[in-house]
């Protein structure tokens, strides 16, 4: 009597336990060694080799999709906001030299369906194994009296590591160094409140002239990470007896929230516009709103997910090692009340 009242409420125990079940064996295709137990205990259980990392230095960082989850449920597709979640707070660890160590997700729902959980943690495993870290728990809640049914909400939570000497704190950044970009893959998972209002759920199934695929499609393009590439960078620029000085993660703020973050006081950077492609969909959606540059650049990441500082000398081996990159700027030293972001 207790279990069907319980259930009377929206509530569902036994669906609960069935997601649960789907879920820890998409985590435990990401298990390592390092990994105690499995999904499903009162905590992860991780174990951590100091030694690997001399005077290490814990990195942890949070983050949730957004409203990119209202495109996903509109088009019924759950298969890529888990890749956003992980990729997006690898990238918070990653740009300060970070590798992760473990991720753990939290999903929210006013109905729970089995499937749909276990198709958004696929997505999260999927992104968690190609990070090299395991997914070692989480929390999936039924919370009918604060979500509607059809609604739901995704956070994830990443730690990582560093050794201390490893660590990119953009200290060693002068003027005169130059900023690279690397190329995003579309919004990743800023700016869907205004991009929602120019591009109502009613037209997130048709195309536009130069747009591949539709515009929803577009909209729920993956959010990238540059895990990978931020190494390959390191390693290239340390042959040369260098190394990357400062990484910023183009995320919620845009260009202006962003780059300033990564550079000490009194530095700014002037940012070179035609230096690389702006993807069509910024384009259209700043000639369908009506958008200002200024509005765009504090919204969007306009085709660069990730900014790195390198000494003006090892520029050319970092383009070699990167031939996406894009030279795109350089610091330069701004006066306190100054703009730190400027566009020339």
């Amino acid at each position: 009597m207790a279990t069907s009242s319980y259930r009377a409420t929206g509530v569902d125990i036994d669906e609960a336990q069935r997601a649960i079940d789907l879920i820890a064996s998409a985590a435990a295709q990401t298990s390592t060694p390092a990994v105690l137990g499995g999904v499903g205990g009162f905590g992860g259980l991780f174990r951590f080799d100091p030694a690997a990392y001399p005077d290490p230095i814990l990195v942890a960082s949070t983050d949730p999709v957004g409203t990119k989850l209202k495109v996903a449920t509109a088009l019924g597709r759950f298969d890529t906001i888990g890749v956003d979640l992980v990729n997006q707070n690898v990238n918070d660890v990653a740009v300060v030299g970070a590798d992760p160590l473990f991720f753990l997700d939290y999903l929210a729902v006013g109905h729970l369906e089995a499937e749909f959980a276990a198709q958004v943690v696929r997505g999260i495993a999927d992104a968690c194994a190609a990070a090299g870290m395991p997914l070692i728990g989480g929390e999936t809640a039924e919370l009918p009296g604060v979500y509607r049914d059809d609604d739901f909400d995704l956070s994830g939570f990443i730690v990582g590591v560093s050794a201390r000497r490893n660590l990119i704190d953009g200290r060693k950044v002068r003027a005169g160094d130059v900023l690279l970009g690397l190329p995003s893959s579309g919004l990743h998972t800023n700016g869907y409140s205004l991009a929602r209002r120019i591009f109502p759920e009613g037209e997130w199934g048709t195309g536009m002239p130069g747009l591949e695929g539709t515009i929803g499609e577009a909209l729920l393009a993956p959010h990238r990470s540059y895990l990978h590439e931020l190494r390959t960078l390191r390693s290239a620029l340390r042959a040369g007896h260098g190394d990357l000085l400062a990484c910023a993660h183009i995320t919620g703020g845009g260009w202006t929230g962003n780059i300033p973050r990564m550079l000490p006081a009194g530095l700014g950077v002037e940012v070179e516009t035609g230096s690389w492609q702006v993807p069509l969909i910024f384009t259209l959606m700043q000639e369908r709103g009506d958008i200002p540059d200024e509005e765009m650049v504090r919204v969007f990441n306009l085709g660069i997910g990730m900014t790195v500082v390198v000494h003006a000398r090892q520029a050319e081996a970092a383009l070699a090692a990167l031939p996406e990159a894009r030279r795109i700027g350089r610091v330069t030293a701004v006066s306190e009340a100054g703009p730190r972001v400027v566009f020339t």
